[in-house]
């Protein structure tokens, strides 16, 4: 599950996030690729991968108008959780850029699921608003297959990150997100809903990439109905590699 200004900060963190697919530069048309691996793919506070490593790598095509497209793939692993699933494809498209030194972006981001045995696919459109060394961002789900669960149309996700560099081609990121998912209340999902806290400093290796070192918080407890199971209100390292192209 993925988009770098929402989603690189979720699983790259020198990058989103919601998260978070980094949005190429708008000052000329250009085509990028970008490849990682992470030795957990978290998403929005909740592994995606059991705890385990994943593989990742997308492409970007950014026009010098402001549009952009692409797509972006990672292995996940549900565990003993269903549906069984073991790779995630996302794919978006969006219009970004800045007035008078605030950015701005908005598009639409679909989660696919190719090979579960269950129809899990859902679609978000988001926007964020970025000043300086900081952003605030929401995403709405509207459209899903995931029916009366989380995940589901009128699901909302709310954060608010800063990014901040240091010397020596180091950065530091920090990120706190709200998930508010429209089942939460009904029966079955009481509680349903969590905040989630994530840091991390990252290192720009020049052409050997980036590294980063990560920690990610999720506020779920164990009563939780959906998440409980998936290290609630346990602290989450990982570690990460990426490289764009």
């Amino acid at each position: 599950m993925k988009k770098q200004s929402l989603r690189m900060m979720v699983s790259l963190l020198s990058a989103g996030v919601i998260g978070a697919v980094a949005v190429p530069s708008v000052a000329s048309a250009e085509t990028t690729a970008n490849v990682s691996v992470v030795s957990n793919y978290i998403f929005r506070g909740v592994t995606q991968t059991d705890g385990d490593a994943a593989v990742q790598g997308g492409l970007d095509y950014a026009d010098e108008s402001g549009l952009y497209v692409g797509g972006w793939a990672s292995t996940v692993d549900f565990g003993t959780a269903d549906p069984v699933t073991s790779y995630e494809i996302d794919l978006y498209a969006g219009f970004a850029g800045e007035v008078e030194g605030v950015g701005y972006d908005v598009g639409y981001l679909y989660y696919a699921y190719p090979d579960s045995d269950t129809n899990i696919d859902f679609g978000e459109i988001y926007g964020e608003l970025s000043y300086s060394l900081f952003a605030l961002g929401v995403a709405y789900t509207v459209n899903s297959e995931n029916k009366d669960s989380v995940f589901d149309t009128g699901d909302i996700y709310y954060y608010a990150s800063a990014g901040v560099p240091l010397a020596n081609d180091f950065s530091v990121s920090l990120t706190a997100g709200y998930y508010d998912f429209d089942v939460d209340g009904d029966p079955g999902f009481d509680d349903v809903s969590y905040a989630h806290y994530a840091a991390g400093i990252a290192k720009d290796a020049g052409e050997f990439g980036e590294v980063s070192f990560n920690f990610e918080y999720a506020d779920i407890e164990e009563s939780n109905p959906v998440f409980g199971s998936l290290r609630a209100e346990k602290p989450q390292f990982w570690l990460g590699w990426s490289k764009s192209f």
